[in-house]
């Protein structure tokens, strides 16, 4: 077996570039030209079944999701949404629902519970399943700032202004500093496969708070394209969620592009070779 280094955060520093920020709406595009990433979308790997739970991005709720719900349910994923409306911020109601949530669909199904959240919906997924480890297969974060530092989060100022309308005047540091959210706060890495996809060109979550550090037997970050909020209509994302969905569940391994999809991700995402897949870190990092 190919010895893999140790995976590490994106190196970036400071919020992202302004013009990603500014950007941000060419998700209107990316949406539009999802239909032309069907022939990527149709050689992605059919599921086994399992449970997927699926968690919306700040301000967004399940209507945002609609994209990735068919389309792994029409790879035989028995695909769920949060059912808590929308995306606020984190509240109250979120740290007994969430896991009970998880809890009931591995209960039902007989079967452990692989969690996709987008953006904030990604640090959600890591609190739930933290309390529920023996219910979740997998978690694949899209975007999602699963990293901040002490300095507190690099996210453009009217993203944080936004925040503290809406969810809390302090913002989110007054939730990562709750003690139920102590194992966010250290970043301590849950021994659960977790895929923390990111992009270069994301106008609201930095590159170095999208990524982790971690052990490669559970963790990677894969570099993707795209902006911040096209990212759950990406068809690359899309095919690559499926592809991590597919790990057998004893026997999970990093990310490595093969045919079509690895071809295109190559090319998008500025990836010169196929040897650096073996690390648990995009090559193009």
């Amino acid at each position: 077996m190919p010895h893999r280094r140790a995976v590490v955060r994106h190196a970036h520093v400071g919020s992202p570039h302004p013009l990603n920020s500014i950007l941000e709406p060419r998700a209107l595009l990316e949406m539009a030209l999802l239909p032309a990433s069907l022939p990527l979308l149709m050689q992605a790997p059919r599921g086994d079944g399992h449970p997927v739970l699926l968690l919306p991005g700040f301000l967004a709720d399940e209507k945002s999701l609609i994209a990735l719900k068919l389309f792994l349910q029409s790879k035989g994923y028995d695909v769920h949404t949060w059912g808590l409306g929308r995306n606020l911020g984190f509240r109250s109601k979120h740290a007994s629902a969430l896991p009970q949530k998880i809890r009931y669909l591995h209960h039902v199904a007989g079967r452990k519970v692989s969690l996709v959240g987008w953006s904030l919906g990604g640090v959600f997924s890591l609190y739930g399943a933290e309390s529920t480890l023996e219910c979740v297969r997998s978690i694949i974060t899209l975007g999602s700032p699963v990293s901040v530092d002490a300095a507190g989060s690099q996210s453009p100022p009217a993203v944080k202004a936004l925040y503290r309308l809406v969810s809390h005047r302090l913002g989110a540091a007054a939730h990562v500093m709750q003690p139920r959210a102590k194992t966010l706060r250290e970043r301590r890495r849950l021994a659960i496969p977790t895929s923390c996809l990111y992009s270069l060109g994301d106008g609201v979550v930095p590159p170095q708070e999208a990524t982790i550090d971690g052990d490669p037997a559970f963790h990677e970050n894969i570099r993707v394209p795209g902006s911040h909020l096209g990212l759950g209509f990406n068809g690359i994302v899309l095919a690559i969620v499926a592809d991590r969905l597919a790990q057998p569940e004893d026997d999970w391994q990093p990310y490595r592009p093969k045919g079509l999809l690895g071809r295109v991700w190559r090319v998008t995402s500025g990836a010169s070779h196929v040897d650096a897949p073996t690390d648990a870190q995009s090559p193009a990092v």
